[in-house]
This record gives C-alpha cells, structure tokens and sequence, in this order.
C-alpha cells in the first residue's frame, strides 16, 4: 500500500487501488503474501479492553456481602475463642470458596471465549486465483472479499466489482436507510464518511446485491476501530435467573442472621457464655448462608452452554440457556433445517412434454425418462440458461454455493452442457442478483446470432408465478412462439401438481437484447418480454431426524410451525411427511387476517407458506401475545427483525447470513432442526440442575435452623448440639464437591415428557418450598430425636458424654448424603439404572464418608471434631435413621409418578 492511503481510497480508481494494493482482481493475493502481510498488519480483530486481573477478581470475590459476612465471623471467633480451630478452619472456608468462585468464574469465562471463537464468522475470499472461506480475523489488506446480501463487511474496503450493491451503514453512521454502493470513483477527497459510496466499513451489512471489495483497512485501522473506544465492549449482564438467585441468596442470608440471633439470645436466657454463644452463632451462620449459591449457577449456565456447543447449538447469551427451557413454540425454516438442503432436480417440464430425471444429490450421473412417446426435444438453450444464471459449481459431486442452483448445473450437466466451459465461452456481464422482493435472478451475456450480429442474451430464474407475468413467450423445440392463456394454465397446473408431490419449482426463462442496459433499474425492467425454456421440480429430501424430533416436541407440549416460501400445496405435502400438524395458510392468507383472527389462530398454523419476512415477524407477535416464548429460526438478512423479536432467535450456521446471525441468540452449527429439540432438552436439563442445587443447599441450611431452634428453646444438649468446627465439616464437605457435582448430572431421560416451564415460575414454587420444610422438618426430627434417645437406645455408651452428639452429628450427615440422592428426580426414584448415570457424585460422596469416618474414629481428628468412636450397630443405627428421608421422598415420587402418568 504505497501510492494510495486510507483517506483517500475513496478517490481513486478500482484499476488504481488494486495496483496500489499489489493484487490482480481475478486472482486475489498468493498465500505468500498474505502470510507476509498478516506478519506485517496482525490480525482482523478490534482491541478489546484488558480484562479483570486476577489480584482485582479476588478482590471482587472477598467483597461479596456473602463473603463479608464470613470474614466478620472468622474475626469474632479468633477474639472471643480460646482455641485456633474454629477461626482457622472459618477462614479455610473463605478460601476455599474464594478459590471454588474463582476457578468456577475462570472456567466460565474461558468457556464463553470458546463459544465465541466457535462462532467466528467466515469470509469468501479470492485467493491463489480460487474462491476460498477464510476466517475474517485472517484477511490483510488486498484481499479480495466477495459478498453478497446478508453478509456483514468484516474490514474497511473500496468496491472494485459490484451489482446493484446496498450497504446499511447505521452501525457507523446512523443513517437508517441502506446506501447504493458504486465503483465509481469520487472527486472529493473530504467526503464525510457517509457519501463515500464506492467504499464499504467494518461492521455494516450488504442488504442487497453482490460486490468484491479490496481490503484496505483491518482491525484497528478502520473506522470502527478508530471508534472502538466509544463504542466499548459486550456487557457482563447477569441472566434474570442468576438475579433471582442473587435476591434469594440475599434472603436467606438475612433468615439465617436472624436466626443466629435467636439462637444467641435463647442461650444467653438460659445463662451460657456468651462468647460460646457467639462462636456457635457464627458458626451456624457460616453453615446457613448460602456462599456458594451463585457461583454455582454461573458455573452451571456457562459449562451448559459449553454442552450445548457440544450439539451444535451456539449460545451467544447464557439468558438463552434459561429461555429455552419455557419454549412452547418453534417455527422454523424448512429448506437446510427440516429438510437436507441437498436438492435435485426430479421432474423437468419443457417443450409441451414431462420428464422424470433420475439420479441423486450432486452427481452428474442420471437420464431423461420421458412420460410419452414423443422424440426427446432440442433442450440446449434452456440447459444453457441454468449453467449459466447460476453462481455455484459443483466438482466431483461436492457443491460449492447455493443447493438450489448446484442442482440447476447437474441437471445441465446431465443435459450435456459443460458448465464451466459455458461459462468461459459466455462471460458474464451484468446481472440483477436475486432478491426476495422480486424473486427472481437474472445474468447477461454477450452472444453471437447465427447471422453473426453482436447481441445481448438474458437468462432468468425464479418464481414460477413471478416471470410467468414476465414472459410473453413459448420455447419450443428450437424456434419460439407466443404464449397462450391455453400456455400459461397449464404452466400453473403443472406447478400445481408438482407442488401437491413435494417438489419446489422453478422456471427457466430469457430473451434477447440488442444492448446492454446501462444501470441496475433498467437491468431489472429488462427481465421482461421472457421466452420460457422450462419449470423444473427440485425435491429436497425430509432430515430422516426430523420427524422423531418433531415427535419429541410436541410430546414435550411444544408446537412445530414450518415456514416456507415454497407454495402451499408443496409446503403442506411436506409437513405432512414430517408430523407437522395444524392448517396451512400462505403469506396473502396472513395478510387478509387482522391482529386479533391471527393471534386466535397463531398456535393451531401448521404451515406457513410463500411468506415475507413481516409476515414472519407478525407471527412471532401473533404467537407472544397469546403468551407462548417462542423460538426462530431464520438464515436471510430480512429474517434479522423476526429474530430479534423471537425469545429465542436461532440462526442457521451453515447457510446463514452474517446479518442473521448478528441478530440471534442462538446459531446451528449444522442447520439441523434435531438440534434445536436437543437444545431444548439441554436448557431444561441445565435448569433442573441449578434448581437441584438450591433445594439440596436449602434443604440443608433449614434442617440446621430448625435443629439449633428447637435445641435452644428446649435445652437439647445445652442448646448447642454441634460444636462450630462440626457444623463447618457438614458446610464444607456437603457444600463442597458432591453438591457441585449436581451441576453436571444428566438430563433425566423423561424431561422431554414434561410441559415447557413457565417464564415467571419463581425458584421456589409452592410444591419446591413445602418440599424443602418437609425433608428440612425430617432431618430436624430425626437428629433431635437421636440427641434425645441415643443413650436410652445405646444404654452401654450412655457414660461418654459424647457419644449422643456423634450419633446425631453422625446422623444429620447422612441425611445430608441421602437427601442429594433424593434431589436428583423430582419423580424418579433411586432404585433405577438412572441413580448410576453420574460418577462424579458417587466419587465424591464416597469421599464424603471415607472424610467423617475419619473424623469419628481417628483420635487426633476426635480431639479436633469433638467426636468419639462407634460400633458398627450404632453406625447402621445412624445410616438407619437418616434413610428415612429416603423412604419419604419415594412415597412423595411415587405418588407423583401416579398422578404424572
């Protein structure tokens, strides 16, 4: 980059900059060179502010209120306590729930830097005189970028080829209305960036049209980058269940330090020292307050994101994860999604005859098989007309562009028609690219008449219905003749039949001009006066997942809405093979619907067809008013408004756009709609985890309040029946490993039987809370009724006086290992295959008991723990009674199994 300078790229010509960037525009740079360059330049990426140090994490971390509340504990034990254990082992659990926050936080972060590398989007270059996909943090400037619409511009860059080009700039600036792009270059060299239309900017979106673009700015040097600092960095929002955990966590927090108070005044009635009293207190307070709650929930939601990357889904917002549980409704795409999006070319109706195509995918292999007797016709124009109006190419039977137009250059290779030598023969020299507005592509061509006159030849494809108002007339053989309304009804019922078997269709047409026109408006009238060649019926073959996955959702009371641009009658002939049911209108039914008619019919559509994209938007509206969370996908740039009003806008990796996929919250890494029912799977499962967690802790914290509150108003072991180094084992060793391993328990195989959870469900439900006090009100009986009755039980152990509250110490453990078997399944119980599904808990309660069998019979341990040994009857004993909350929770799932079924 010599003679020409970011500033004044806009004033120079395409041949110039691409001499000044040392780059031929049909080869692109050479390997070679883009590595020297890339060495030279760095990579494509902006500079992010430097993130959290670890020394400020830390910090961060000590500061927590939760955390607040330890480190005052720690300080009054050390002042009031005559012994080092309790203040040691009070700030061993600050740092051990520091380190736990900190690693969890770490691997979250790590994690969610994984998902975003993972969706890195890609850019088609030209390099080494071959189209290629890069990443966009790998282009150096003279890399020729080719786009299209939908893409975003991934560097700043000048327009060096382009038709009907149309950037939107708002990200830049903030003009609403996209901007036509020329090549063209301009005369002042201090043209704000606004009106700079030969040159595109980092960050804005291509809405119509194609272009390539020589690269002439990257990472930091372009005008994003040079803003970079205004515009700042993605927000570290917390999702609204980890605010609703931070409030219960708030909550609880301030029960357990009334409670503590209760305790402490109830034992200062009773005449006890108050510094023994402030020690229990403080101790009670570490056991009940909830430290570790929202780590966990961070933790679980960022390695569930990691799992659902695992399948193919792209979580780009951990709120996602959340919502995707509460989906009732999926409307989703058919071509790529429900389908394989490996199309072929079935039937070919042409010359007033019918014709069946054999042959599969993208091979070349295959025949003609005609339905009448009659001489195969003279087809070449017509095959021409495909190879021709047509961006992919297909090699070896692998595709390298759009499906839909591999399987148009098949179909003319099988007709005889070598493509690529076509092509060369007949450069192309204009062309109005496709668009959903008037569904139609065309290309020109320069051409010879036999008489040798110099002349222009047009080819089109698209809509049936659309250039069959274009079209005036007929090819048949090798002359053409005017179209007949005789001509254009049976045109339409063969469309028509086509479309009743599952077929998509489309026309083949062209014409002949003496000249080229010279602008894009009049390139687009001139698709006009159209000689039709043929109409072709592509089948795309069902994904042989996708019926069993639509199955499984609507078992878990989601409803499955396909929406299509096919026609009606092809979209329901294929929703009927699929399971979708429901009735079936198109995008002019939608239109003639009010808000009202449509919202009472939202939920019972099985099948939209030939819609726009606002029709997909007033569905997703339609649907959200009546209440429904609903999930979409999309791929085009105009499915970016219906995705952002979706609760859950997923984008389609493969086919996807840029624009898309900026504007959704989710994307398919294999386009696959079994992926989005995993996906749904998945986020209920990541929630049944979290709340597994918070009704095992709380269950946990209660028993200990109930426990030291029924103590200290009866006088049960002196009010105090654990000493404050046990009540901190039972914190740190339940707390700690197997209650983390909750996090990653498998997704119970029945979830999917289950209705979608309501968006608003509280954490703690009505059922959730009664089951908590029940099991909490369990282990409180049965500990004190152990403190109570263990010397009467065990007359032989009665003289050691702390024999009665090792056996009930003993007992609450136990409970508390039972009880995390029990949290696993709402309704499931423990004696299944399913109990066994997750090896990290067993490891880790195993550690647990090897831990207190240690405690209870090691002597240094005993002098510590305040604990003395036991037979192996009163172990049973305590085992005995602590399954009992075993025994309840089954007679609960089993009646819950009863009733569920």
């Amino acid at each position: 980059m010599t003679a020409t300078t970011p500033d004044d790229v806009h004033t120079a010509t395409a041949q110039d900059l691409l001499a000044s960037l040392g780059v031929d525009l049909d080869r692109g740079l050479s390997d070679t060179e883009v590595s020297r360059r890339r060495a030279e330049y760095g990579e494509n990426v902006l500079q992010e502010e430097a993130g959290e140090s670890a020394l400020r994490k830390i910090i961060r971390l000590l500061a927590d209120k939760m955390t607040l509340v330890l480190v005052v504990a720690a300080a009054i034990s050390a002042l009031v306590s005559k012994e080092w254990e309790t203040p040691v082992v009070i700030l061993a659990v600050i740092i051990l729930n520091t380190v736990l926050n900190y690693v969890q936080e770490t691997r979250a972060e790590d994690s969610l830097q994984a998902l975003r590398d993972m969706s890195v989007s890609q850019s088609r270059v030209r390099r080494d005189g071959r189209e290629q996909l890069v990443p966009r943090t790998e282009l150096v400037p003279g890399d020729i970028v080719l786009l299209e619409a939908g893409d975003a511009v991934p560097a700043d860059g000048r327009v060096v080829d382009a038709a009907r080009l149309q950037v939107a700039e708002s990200a830049l600036t903030g003009e609403s209305q996209p901007v036509d792009k020329t090549v063209d270059a301009l005369d002042d060299p201090d043209l704000p960036i606004g009106d700079r239309t030969n040159t595109l900017f980092m960050n804005t979106e291509v809405t119509r049209g194609r272009a390539a673009m020589a690269v002439t700015g990257t990472g930091m040097k372009t005008q994003i980058g040079a803003i970079a600092t205004l515009l700042g960095t993605a927000g570290t929002d917390k999702t609204p269940l980890q605010r609703r955990i931070d409030q219960l966590a708030t909550l609880l927090t301030g029960i357990a330090l009334v409670v503590v108070v209760i305790v402490f005044v109830l034992g200062l009635a009773r005449g006890e020292s108050w510094s023994d009293l402030l020690l229990t207190a403080v101790s009670l307070a570490v056991a009940t307050i909830p430290e570790g709650l929202t780590a966990v929930v961070a933790f679980t939601l960022a390695m569930g994101a990691s799992r659902l990357a695992k399948r193919g889904a792209i979580v780009k917002q951990l709120a996602a994860v959340e919502t995707l549980g509460s989906t009732t409704q999926i409307a989703t795409d058919k071509t790529g999604t429900l389908t394989l999006n490996e199309m072929t070319v079935q039937r070919l109706k042409a010359a007033g005859q019918s014709f069946r195509v054999t042959g599969e995918g993208y091979s070349t292999d295959g025949n003609f098989l005609s339905d009448g007797e009659l001489p195969f016709p003279d087809l070449r124009r017509g095959f021409l007309a495909m190879a021709l109006c047509n961006d992919a190419s297909v090699r070896d039977a692998a595709l390298v562009g759009d499906p839909t137009e591999g399987a148009l250059v098949v179909l003319a290779e099988k007709g005889g028609i070598d493509v690529q030598g076509a092509r060369k023969s007949h450069p192309r020299l204009a062309e109005v690219p496709f668009d959903s507005e008037y569904k139609f592509m065309a290309t020109f061509h320069a051409t010879r008449t036999p008489e040798g006159v110099d002349r222009i030849r047009c080819y089109a494809k698209g809509a049936a219905g659309v250039l069959l108002t274009r079209a005036t007339h007929l090819r048949e053989g090798d002359t053409d003749r005017l179209m007949t309304d005789a001509d254009r009804t049976t045109i339409l019922t063969a469309v028509d039949d086509l479309a009743r078997d599952g077929l998509r269709t489309l026309m083949i047409a062209g014409r002949t001009l003496d000249a080229l026109p010279e602008d894009a408006q009049a390139l687009q009238d001139a698709v006009d006066d159209l000689t039709v060649y043929a109409v072709v019926g592509i089948v795309d073959p069902p994904r042989p997942e996708a019926r069993d996955a639509i199955e499984i959702a609507h078992t878990a009371g989601i409803e499955v809405h396909m929406i299509t641009g096919d026609h009606l009658t092809t979209a329901s002939a294929i929703a009927g093979d699929l399971g979708i049911t429901g009735d079936a209108l198109s995008g002019a039914d939608l239109d003639r619907l009010d808000s009202q008619a449509l919202r009472s019919r939202a939920e019972h559509l099985g099948v939209l067809a030939r819609v726009a994209p606002e029709h997909k938007i007033r569905y997703v509206e339609a649907l959200q008013a009546e209440g429904h969370i609903v999930a979409m996908t999309g791929d085009g740039v105009n499915d970016a408004p219906a995705l952002k009003q979706a609760d859950i806008g997923i984008a389609m990796g493969i086919t996807g756009t840029d624009v898309s996929k900026g504007a959704a919250k989710m994307i398919l890494t294999d386009d696959n709609f079994a992926t989005i029912v995993a996906a749904v799977r998945e986020g209920r499962g990541i929630y049944a985890n979290i709340l597994k967690f918070v009704k095992f802790q709380l269950t946990t914290a209660w028993g200990f309040v109930l426990i030291f509150l029924t103590a200290g108003v009866f006088g049960i072991a002196g009010g105090a029946p654990f000493t404050a180094l046990q009540i901190l084992w039972v914190n740190i060793i339940m707390d700690g490993p197997p209650a983390l391993a909750l996090g990653v328990d498998p997704t119970d195989p029945d979830i999917m039987k289950d209705k979608p959870r309501p968006p608003d469900e509280r954490l703690l439900t009505r059922n959730r809370l009664l089951r908590i006090l029940t099991l909490g009100v369990a282990m409180a009986t049965g500990t004190i009724l152990v403190l109570v009755f263990a010397d009467d039980v065990f007359p032989e152990s009665a003289d050691n006086p702390l024999f009665a509250t090792t056996l009930a110490f003993t007992t609450f453990v136990f409970y508390q290992v039972f009880n995390l078997l029990n949290v696993r399944s709402d309704r499931g119980s423990i004696f299944s295959m399913q109990t066994f599904t997750n090896h990290t808990i067993w490891v880790a309660l195993a550690g647990v008991v090897v831990l207190h069998v240690a405690v209870v019979n090691v002597a240094f341990l005993q002098d510590l723990f305040d604990t003395t040994s036991l037979t192996g009857s009163q172990w049973l004993f305590a085992i005995a009674v602590a399954a009992s909350i075993l025994v309840i929770e089954e007679i609960r799932k089993a009646v819950v199994r009863a009733v569920w079924k």
